[in-house]
């Protein structure tokens, strides 16, 4: 295949302004004409007022908790939104996994969501200790409907928002901050007297001041604390104030301490419970969740595996793991993760990326022959230091090389972690065929069947199963003891003397058999004497053989190092007897050996 030098690609423009005079000799990287002057740094667009934040000293030592917003935010960027059969099979997951605080619907968006909730509300489904949320925009008519949605279930949170950031207030509402600020205690009130009309209903309160991070820090402080004190926040009926990243505009860092500087100044703190809602338009989504905890959030709304308008909402399955890999409790079960994502792939008709972080078919896979070597003596160390702490290895803590935690905690078997193809080494290759065929490859041998595994991935472009590694072991080093130019008909062995044996075997050479004999210091020095009568040069440099399994009936394997005729090769054996397969590994060798010679 012959590949072109050059390849033009028509709508793209290879930067050729000159290179910064500031830009170090080692970076030639050249301007590129894309108009980025179209666009403002964070620090240009909202004001930024803390300057002594204290989020980066402290850390994360518990979940916070966790409110999945996929039957809500995550329906309502979906194509195909979920129809109620969808909905309540999340719904169900999400209870199963042990979330407490499920957002379920905009009931006054579509009768599809007003009959869902009614559905939770008449069926039961909704477990004692799981409070409902459910969402509203700031208008009478949409609060009367949501109100009405949620008779008869006992606990409520009804998620009130309205946008506040300057170019929301005048592009899309055309309103000033103090019109604002007066729709919103307009509709907060409305929503309490509708609330103390439902008596026993439970309700409690959410305000989102939506593009929080893009609003002035004073408005937001101010409309959140005039709102805590409409709805009479208390310990015993906090009030939420959800922060949300609605559009990302900044590092994390500046997420993280816009909620640093709320978290200090919200009036009633420990009667309102701090939130935050983070999409992903960055690519930081979760980084920015991580930072805002720090920072004093106690509630993190999101969707599992992130689904979620433009790039998404947070994740909660990587935010809920990430602490788990830091040895918190997540507070929620990941313990059969397939099974989770067969849920979510169903309701949301979207497919989970392969290198989705946890959930990914191939996440803890490696093709690299450097990972897999790694990867394979952790996992050998992990075991033998469960052995020594006489524990099973699935409670001994885990230290093993490019996992970071262990694959079978969230229901992940160990024959996913280590897969083969033309990039793979010889300890991913020994790792698999010990793991599923009890082959434990000497490690000098490794590299030589390595060679063969490359060659023929290299071949196919295809990568290799455990089975095909197997099927490529047996022919090359097996096969060839009954495949060979010289086959092995009949053998014995008898102890002549002490110290001395004597082999006799008959050989079959094309049509020919013949009986030959030889002599030596065991079995199989007395093979090699045996294929020298035959014309065969034998020397053994290296032989080994074990067991496949436990109890007497296990196959054994052996495997044979020889240099035949000055050609070395190795050969290996298979059989219920140990001498029988150690026969079979030195005549494959020999074959191998005499099929290579010109």
């Amino acid at each position: 295949m012959v590949l072109s030098q050059t390849a033009t690609f028509p709508t793209l423009r290879t930067p050729s302004a000159a290179v910064p005079v500031d830009a170090p000799a080692w970076n030639p990287q050249r301007p590129s004409a894309m108009p980025h002057h179209r666009y403002q740094p964070a620090h240009a667009r909202v004001a930024l007022p803390l300057a002594d934040r204290t989020w980066p000293g402290r850390r994360l030592d518990r979940a916070p908790l966790w409110v999945p917003v996929d039957l809500r935010d995550g329906n309502q960027a979906l194509a195909e939104p979920m129809d109620t059969a969808r909905k309540r099979r999340m719904f169900d997951l999400l209870v199963t996994m042990g979330f407490k605080e499920i957002e379920v619907g905009y009931p006054s968006a579509s009768q599809t969501d007003f009959d869902f909730v009614r559905h939770l509300a008449e069926s039961g489904a909704v477990p004692d200790d799981v409070t409902v949320s459910v969402f509203t925009a700031a208008r009478r008519d949409l609060i009367d409907r949501t109100v009405a949605a949620v008779q008869g279930l006992p606990r409520t949170v009804v998620h009130l928002y309205t946008a506040t950031a300057p170019t929301w207030r005048d592009v899309v509402l055309g309103r000033s901050r103090a019109e604002v600020h007066q729709l919103i205690l307009d509709a907060g009130t409305h929503l309490m007297r509708r609330a103390e009309q439902q008596p026993g209903s439970g309700v409690r309160f959410e305000f989102s001041p939506e593009v929080f991070n893009l609003t002035e820090p004073d408005f937001v402080l101010e409309v959140c604390n005039s709102m805590t004190e409409l709805w009479e926040a208390s310990l015993d009926r906090p009030v939420i104030h959800n922060l949300p990243a609605t559009v990302e505009i900044a590092t994390p860092n500046v997420y993280a301490d816009q909620i640093e500087y709320m978290d200090r100044h919200l009036a009633r703190r420990d009667s309102v419970i701090l939130s935050v809602h983070p999409h992903n338009d960055r690519g930081t989504g979760v980084a920015c969740a991580e930072l805002a905890v720090l920072a004093g959030a106690q509630r993190v709304e999101g969707c599992l595996f992130g689904n979620g308008e433009r790039t998404g909402n947070v994740d909660l399955v990587t935010l809920a793991l990430n602490l788990y890999a830091q040895g918190v409790n997540p507070m929620v079960d990941f313990s059969d993760i397939d099974a989770v994502r067969e849920v979510v792939e169903h309701c949301n008709r979207l497919p989970v990326h392969p290198r989705h972080p946890y959930g990914g078919d191939l996440v803890h896979t490696a093709f690299s022959g450097t990972h897999q070597d790694a990867i394979a003596k952790g996992m050998a160390h992990h075991a033998e230091r469960a052995a020594e702490l006489g524990v099973p290895a699935g409670r001994a803590p885990w230290t093993v090389p490019y996992l970071p935690i262990d694959p079978g905690d969230i229901g992940r078997t160990y024959e996913e972690v280590i897969r083969i193809n033309s990039q793979s080494g010889k300890g991913g290759i020994a790792h698999l065929l010990r793991t599923h065929h009890g082959l434990d490859l000497p490690k000098s041998m490794r590299p030589d069947f390595s060679r063969t595994v490359q060659r023929a991935t290299d071949a196919s472009g295809k990568e290799f199963s455990h089975k095909d590694l197997w099927e490529l072991f047996r022919t090359t080093y097996i096969a060839p003891a009954q495949e060979g130019p010289t086959t092995l008909v009949s053998f014995e062995t008898s102890e002549i003397g002490p110290g001395q044996h004597q082999f006799s075997c008959v050989l079959r050479a094309g049509e020919q058999e013949r009986e030959y004999r030889g002599t030596g210091s065991g079995p199989l020095s007395a093979l090699a004497g045996a294929l020298s009568a035959a014309g065969i040069s034998v020397d053994i440099l290296d032989h080994s053989e074990h067991s496949t399994g436990a109890g007497p009936d296990s196959p054994a394997v052996a495997y044979a190092e020889c240099r035949v005729d000055g050609v070395i090769r190795w050969g290996a054996g298979r059989d219920t007897s140990v001498l029988a397969a150690s026969v079979n590994a030195v005549l494959a060798a020999a074959n191998r050996a005499g099929r290579a010679r010109p």
